[in-house]
């Protein structure tokens, strides 16, 4: 499977960064489509405003994040894009069941677009809730440099939501940005390959420091994306009370209440809230040790009225989904069809040959872990490399807080690190806390793989055959056997969509459609895959570094031929 640009020997070092001349990227639109509608999808260059620096990024119609599609469940569309960006492009539509030759996978289901080309999608919305499209050629650029929007399908039945007196429509990202520009990319290979790129300043909607608005009273809802190339985002909103209503495709099976919601890279949330009272509230992302402000929230006087505040008590069921309930002890005592290895390979960028004498090896993620023999790290499990790649433990502190995003406020003082856990806690890298060790890793030295346990085959090798109409019983495993151990948010394209079953053996108290899972490190998971869409559709994990760097494959849709005739 081809999915990386060709190398140009007369390209330069990294994509351009300058900023100079170009429009200023504007604020997303959001655009109501009716059945049939067209509409026209630009992508190129912007000039983007960032506190004190201005730099250059990418946009759909100009803006960041792109334009917000607001449609109706059961229409259709035409989008026509047309390409005015950096490299080769598609635009894939996250979380869609749609036809599959529209599902913009390069070399697979449509020729890549190149700059100053255009190609034009038809795009069919089955499900209510919330999607977004990005590309598939290089996501480790161009979706961190701005490419990214939603699409908000609204349900055909109705009362489906409980009433609400606004909405906002937020994606949630990172952007590495250093001396005043994003930090470079090579045009011929991913690097961060190890991690995934974290950034340090945060985008909410496209917007460093955003200001919401409500009154007391109000119910407002969060529809959530989480664009980021690999952060996991650990949303809250203290002060305020917060009610989880959906996630990747629709409602939940019940609501209920939360303090926070967890979403993995390219994972949705639906989140309901109501504000008691006036005042100046704070949307945070929380990690174990760390507050971050991800937007401002004013709550002014006089609210719009007690109808939406009295629903917003009632913890509703989704009928649909309690019905999946009631076949689920079966899936769960089933044997899995398939079983899905995830595991790192890493080459040492300091390994010396075998007579070059005694090495000393360390851990990236605890550089105070060292060896004279390879190995793994006791507390983290990844390999020891040599310690000449690996930054001696103050150098590793000093560049792990040059990428601390800004406006964050401490829960401990770890000097840039994070106590023994340095950043993973709850199988979740929550920063990157081997920066240097980090940027060195590229497609040529890190190798993310799946490995099909049930038959003893690697990706890209891995030969899936499905027919329309199967139910299949997948069990994911997050090997800790692995050279770096770390979260994976798992995705299946529009093949059909997954219901998760159970989590290291405890049974899912809250079923969801979904098209993404978050995998953490050391996990096992088991999802239940109904597979509705015939076609050739790509399995693989949304840490767009890891993705470029080898861990995804493509697998067979048969059409159901009764249905056929």
């Amino acid at each position: 499977m081809k999915h990386h640009t060709r190398p140009d020997p007369t390209s330069p070092e990294s994509f351009p960064t300058d900023p100079s001349g170009l429009p200023k990227a504007g604020r997303p639109q959001l655009l109501e489509l009716a059945d049939g509608d067209t509409l026209e999808l630009h992508v190129g260059p912007v000039a983007k405003r960032l506190g004190d620096t201005t730099v250059r990024m990418l946009g759909y119609n100009g803006s960041i994040p792109g334009p917000t599609l607001k449609v109706q469940q059961g229409s259709e569309i035409v989008v026509h894009v047309i390409n005015q960006g950096d490299l080769d492009t598609t635009v894939h539509w996250h979380g869609l069941r749609l036809e599959n030759k529209y599902d913009g996978v390069p070399h697979e289901t449509q020729a890549p677009i190149p700059v100053g080309g255009e190609f034009t999608y038809r795009i069919q919305f089955p499900d209510a809730g919330l999607y977004w499209y990005h590309p598939h050629i290089r996501e480790d650029y161009t979706q961190e440099l701005g490419l990214y929007g939603n699409i908000l399908v609204e349900p055909s039945e109705p009362g489906y939501w409980p009433p609400v007196d606004r909405e906002f429509v937020l994606t949630l990202d990172d952007l590495l940005v250093e001396d005043g520009k994003v930090a470079p990319f090579s045009p011929v290979e991913t690097s961060y390959a190890a991690m995934g790129r974290f950034g340090n300043v945060f985008l909410t909607s496209g917007e460093p420091d955003p200001r919401l608005e409500a009154r007391a009273g109000d119910v407002v809802r969060l529809w959530l994306t989480n664009t980021a190339n690999t952060r996991v985002f650990n949303v809250a909103l203290p002060g305020a009370r917060m009610k989880l209503v959906g996630g990747d495709s629709g409602r939940v099976e019940h609501e209920e209440v939360v303090d926070q919601v967890l979403l993995a890279p390219s994972e949705r949330a639906v989140v309901d809230v109501l504000f008691e009272g006036p005042g100046e509230l704070t949307l945070e992302h929380h990690t174990p040790d760390r507050i971050y402000q991800l937007a401002r929230v004013t709550v002014a006087e006089d609210g719009r009225g007690p109808a939406a505040a009295r629903e917003f008590k009632v913890l509703r069921r989704a009928p649909e989904l309690e019905a999946e309930r009631q076949q689920l002890d079966r899936w769960l005592a089933a044997p899995p069809d398939k079983v899905l290895a995830l595991v790192a390979q890493m080459d040492d960028p300091a390994a010396m040959p075998a007579d070059a004498g005694p090495v000393t090896y360390a851990c990236p993620m605890h550089p105070e872990v060292t060896s004279d023999q390879p190995g793994r790290c006791p507390k983290c499990g990844m390999k020891l490399l040599a310690a000449s790649s690996v930054p001696k433990p103050a150098a590793a502190a000093d560049a792990a807080a040059m990428h601390d995003p800004s406006g964050h406020t401490d829960r401990h003082d770890h000097d840039g690190h994070h106590g023994e856990g340095h950043g993973t806690a709850e199988g979740i890298e929550w920063e990157d806390d081997m920066v240097e060790v980090n940027r060195l890793t590229t497609t040529a030295t890190m190798h993310w793989k799946f490995l099909d346990r049930t038959s003893g085959v690697d990706s890209p090798s891995i030969d899936w055959h499905f027919t329309v109409g199967d139910q299949v019983k997948l069990r994911l495993v997050n090997e800790m056997d692995s050279d770096h151990p770390m979260h994976h948010p798992f995705h299946l394209h529009g093949a059909g969509r997954f219901l998760v079953l159970s989590r290291d053996g405890v049974v899912e108290p809250n079923l969801v459609w979904k098209d993404t899972v978050l995998v953490r490190t050391g996990q096992t998971v088991d999802i239940l895959f109904d597979v509705t869409n015939p076609g050739l559709w790509m399995a693989h994990c949304h840490i767009a570094e890891h993705m470029q760097s080898g861990m995804m494959f493509s697998f067979n849709v048969a059409r159901d031929q009764a249905a056929a005739t």
